[in-house]
């Protein structure tokens, strides 16, 4: 009987929708002006790794970043920091609640070389909505002054191939002023990306102001199918990063590769300062049919015929027609 009780007790919580966290420019008393950037793209595409990078060197230029990571798994910090985890900020509210205690901004916001950070979090798997997750964070953001820091740039990492409320709340209410995609040469990168465009052109049709400030080729093969999608989807390509063994090994032992005088240095430098002047974009998302024309048709199995089954093929033996009972009257 408890457990009965506990479990609809659970889905009673988990039904109610907590109100969005209120929306506006981020400026402190000096009126600094705030792009705020969302950046979105398949798991494991390499978002976490584009932002550390770009965040790292914004800041090397001069600038003042704070990097939040709205994915779930709490790795966007993780290459800025060498590996190390990030304390995430459900996790410590949590914490602190049960303490009697409140949340400061030491608690939960870390910095390296002039990289501000922070992982939103989410709930253990089966405990919770991740997306849901992503709006108390925010409502705590807002509690911690979220609106009068000042910074020249707020990047949100954010996992583009989940489709609930939360993890869209950037775009259904403008707290930012464009979004960036990250994909690469593959169609489930690409229909991720294709995806975000959709759900951008959804709401500026409701009125809506946040545009897509251009696409991120990451792991470049130089087969073409994502310059080809931007190009079709009327979106720039801000950079595009070769898929090098270099990278692909610094990357894995969590080293920076955006030093100014490295070898990489001059390519995000670059995405840099496209970034930053990027307009905000109404796409044009493709057609199912469209996205698969942008690969060869033995990539995505466009000559696959689809063969209607049967009920005979779904209870694996024959079976005997029988006569029906239904009284069909004519007409008139």
């Amino acid at each position: 009987m408890n457990l009965h009780l506990n479990t609809a007790a659970l889905r009673a919580e988990a039904a109610i929708e907590p109100e969005a966290p209120a929306t506006g420019e981020a400026k402190n008393e000096a009126k600094r002006e705030t792009q705020i950037i969302a950046i979105y793209g398949k798991g494991g595409i390499g978002k976490s790794f584009t932002l550390a990078n770009l965040s790292y060197m914004l800041a090397r230029q001069g600038k003042r970043v704070l990097l939040i990571g709205c994915d779930p798994k709490s790795d966007t910090t993780s290459l800025l920091f060498g590996g190390r985890a990030c304390p995430t900020i459900i996790e410590t509210s949590t914490k602190k609640k049960l303490a009697g205690e409140q949340v400061a901004i030491g608690d939960v916001c870390f910095k390296r070389d002039g990289v501000f950070a922070m992982e939103l979090g989410g709930p253990e798997v089966g405990r919770g909505c991740g997306g849901r997750g992503i709006i108390h964070g925010f409502e705590l953001l807002e509690k911690l002054g979220f609106h009068e820091w000042g910074f020249d740039y707020v990047l949100l990492d954010f996992l583009g191939d989940v489709v609930c409320g939360g993890f869209g709340l950037p775009i259904a209410r403008d707290m930012c002023q464009k979004v960036i995609v990250v994909g690469s040469n593959d169609l489930q990168s690409l229909y991720v990306a294709n995806n975000v465009c959709s759900a951008v052109e959804y709401f500026r049709k409701l009125g809506g102001n946040v545009g897509v400030g251009g696409l991120v080729i990451n792991k470049d093969d130089g087969t073409g199918e994502a310059q080809a999608f931007a190009e079709a989807a009327g979106i720039p390509v801000l950079a595009a990063i070769p898929a090098d063994e270099d990278i692909r090994r610094k990357s894995a032992n969590y080293q920076i590769v955006a030093e100014p005088d490295g070898r990489w240095g001059p390519l995000f430098a670059e995405l840099a300062q496209n970034v930053g002047a990027a307009l905000p974009h109404r796409p044009r998302p493709l057609s199912q049919d469209a996205l698969l024309g942008l690969f060869s048709g033995e990539t995505v199995g466009r000559d696959v015929v689809l063969e209607p089954a049967s009920l005979a093929d779904m209870c694996g033996v024959e079976i005997a027609q029988k006569p029906s009972l239904e009284v069909v009257y004519d007409e008139g």
